[in-house]
């Protein structure tokens, strides 16, 4: 069943970097790319987790146009994928990159602090 799953949220993730990229003609629709799709066991639901180029209010308008188009996004899944019947759609911000930047910044600071250690303990 698992195997299932993961083949379903691989194959929607491609078609859906495709049908966002090329198909939907919203002006509000920054760069955003597809980052991992979810289906759950029953293929009844499907969040797809987004990244989206550029400041907080381009993000907030990529996610309402595209909540807009879930319809037409749905359509174009069930026409590309051969499933019985068609997840339902969300869409939400893939939390692992802010959290992965947040790591990032992290150890950056922590290096910037040990250096600046290193060279009072020279300079003693």
């Amino acid at each position: 069943m698992g195997h299932r799953v993961n083949r379903v949220g691989e194959q929607m993730k491609k078609e859906l970097g495709d049908i966002i990229g090329r198909k939907i003609k919203d002006p509000r629709i920054g760069f955003v790319t597809v980052t991992d799709v979810e289906v759950t066991g029953d293929l009844q639901q499907a969040t797809v987790y987004i990244s989206v180029l550029g400041d907080e209010a381009q993000k907030e308008n990529t996610l309402k146009a595209l909540a807009k188009a879930k319809g037409f996004i749905r359509t174009e899944i069930g026409q590309r994928i051969r499933l019985r019947k068609t997840p339902e759609i969300s869409f939400e911000f893939d939390p692992s990159l802010d959290y992965g930047n947040r790591i990032n910044t992290l150890l950056h600071q922590v290096h910037n602090h040990n250096d600046n250690n290193d060279e009072k303990e020279r300079e003693n």
